[in-house]
């Protein structure tokens, strides 16, 4: 016979261990990866390669993609078949959908609101317009890319 008074309830599952956490974890990993990347190549075809800022951009952003799908590809969607060429081709058509997404909040914020400085232009493209790509990043990699196949669990838990 159990004594009376209050049970011990079960410790609840820490956030990382709930599912669909290590697929979070594992897509922002492969971001800062790709963005890491990026950024390296960016400044390097910039400076001492000497391109203009726009071939630089696009070969920055194109290394980038490629570096956030190998680690989306080999780790985070690991377990999903591979695609091959036409699985690349549509991540990157989304990672363009998120560049745009960040375009257009500078856009809006540069133009339409009138908020003209560089900082307003960095809050609202890398801070703003950065979130709000991601997210959709996220929801297109999973859904459009990697499907559903092997996943267990919802990403929200």
């Amino acid at each position: 016979m159990k004594a009376p008074g209050p049970q011990p309830q079960p410790r609840p599952r820490s956030w990382a261990r709930r599912p669909g956490a290590q697929e979070l974890l594992g897509f922002a990993a492969a971001g800062l990866l790709a963005y890491a990347a990026d950024l390296a190549l960016f400044v390097w075809l910039r400076g001492p390669v000497g391109l203009d800022p726009l071939t630089a951009k696009a070969l920055s952003f194109v290394a980038g993609c490629s570096v956030a799908y190998a680690g989306n590809a080999l780790g985070t969607y690991r377990h999903t078949t591979t695609g091959g060429l036409r699985r690349y081709a549509v991540f990157f058509a989304v990672n363009v959908a998120g560049a745009l997404v960040q375009l257009l909040c500078i856009l809006i914020s540069h133009y339409g609101l009138g908020f003209t400085s560089p900082r307003a232009d960095t809050v609202s493209g890398a801070g703003i317009g950065m979130a709000l790509a991601t997210v959709l990043r996220f929801w297109g990699t999973r859904t459009l890319v990697f499907r559903g196949e092997g996943r267990v669990g919802s990403w929200t838990g």
